[in-house]
């Protein structure tokens, strides 16, 4: 089997999918060909946990309420010239690069971190280290190409040793996702990690209490989950990681 089969594989087993296989005997001379394993052949699906019930519901400002004329910005490029620019709070003094966010200007499915990592500021790109790395394995057990997505963070600046934003450097930042959000106009959003959540959702409520519904963000359903790198401190969390994002992936097909 392929090497990065086997990789695909092990992390299925890792966020709790069912019938796996890491090795396998040769097949005799006159066996019929198999099809080939991988993302494809995964069915998500089974054992998928069903659809939670509502949670929170947050409206959005009206474009013109966003302020500094954002809601005059139609590109997500526009908002990303303009991120470049900002000096609204003092993340941007340290920064190499901004990270404003990358992917499918009209993706079905938007993703929230909460900000920029040493990796994230010396290549301008989110979610581009290990952590990167498992979200873009999540993505596609669940049959979502990373490229077909939209990922953006709560802060576009890194913070200092990578701690949480500031209040004040998240406010800064929010009407900047805000603005994105409404121009990708997303079917869902999959909140990575109790910062995303509570920057978004406007609490203080722990990340188990924010998980297990189906929040409303501007009209999008809202799905909270764990970030990619607490799944690499904590393995014990990558099976509830894996229900989450099977419930947001069934709301993609509603």
């Amino acid at each position: 089997m392929p090497d990065k089969w086997q990789q695909y594989l092990r992390q299925q087993a890792e966020l709790g999918g069912s019938e796996i296989y890491l090795a396998e005997a040769a097949p005799a001379e006159d066996a019929p060909a198999r099809p080939p394993v991988g993302p494809s052949a995964v069915d998500w699906q089974k054992g998928a946990p069903p659809i939670p019930g509502p949670g929170l519901t947050i409206d959005l400002p009206a474009p013109d309420l966003l302020g500094d004329g954002l809601g005059t910005l139609e590109t997500l490029d526009a908002i990303a010239a303009r991120v470049a620019a900002c000096t609204a709070c003092g993340l941007a003094q340290g920064r190499k690069h901004t990270v404003p966010g990358e992917g499918d200007p009209a993706a079905r499915l938007m993703l929230v971190g909460e900000g920029p990592g040493a990796n994230e500021d010396a290549t301008g790109r989110p979610f581009v280290g290990a952590a990167g790395t498992l979200l873009t394995q999540i993505l596609g057990s669940i049959g979502i190409p990373r490229e077909s997505v939209f990922i953006a963070n709560v802060v576009k600046c890194r913070p200092p040793q990578n701690r949480k934003p500031l209040p004040d450097e998240a406010a800064a930042c929010l009407p900047y996702l805000r603005r994105q959000v409404q121009l990708v106009r997303p079917n869902v959003i999959l909140a990575l990690g109790a910062t995303a959540a509570e920057a978004l959702l406007g609490g203080r409520q722990t990340l188990g209490q924010m998980r297990g519904a189906v929040h409303s963000y501007g009209g999008v359903p809202l799905v909270v989950t764990y970030h990619p790198a607490a799944l690499l401190r904590n393995p014990n969390w990558k099976k509830p990681t894996w229900d989450d994002v099977r419930i947001a992936r069934q709301l993609l097909d509603r």
